[in-house]
């Protein structure tokens, strides 16, 4: 379950939220697992090969969130587990629509 605490890996800024994310590539199914570090741990299925995992994320925010994927951008991490994705739009509801994903984590 989400608690204040769980928060944590979420920045509201002037264009969006910032989420700090721990991506485990290769995974059985595309899923928020919980937090991780500090981080939301995001599973995903594709490899971390070529940029898959990379898209995957995004496409994963996306959907989750109900925006278009041009909303959705990764600001550091490329090349590592540990990313920071960008999401345009309200902080607010995004944090909270989060929140509710990590709750049935």
């Amino acid at each position: 379950m989400a608690d204040a605490d769980d928060r944590g890996c979420f920045e509201r800024t002037h264009g969006g939220l910032r989420v700090h994310v721990l991506a485990q590539p290769r995974a059985s199914r595309d899923a928020i697992v919980g937090v991780h570090d500090g981080q939301l741990k995001v599973a995903l299925k594709a490899p971390p090969v070529d940029g898959e995992a990379n898209a995957a994320l995004v496409a994963f925010f996306a959907k989750a969130l109900r925006v278009p994927k041009r909303a959705v951008s990764l600001v550091q991490g490329e090349a590592s587990r540990r990313k920071t994705v960008l999401v345009e739009g309200d902080a607010g509801a995004h944090e909270e629509a989060l929140v509710a994903l990590l709750v049935r984590a």
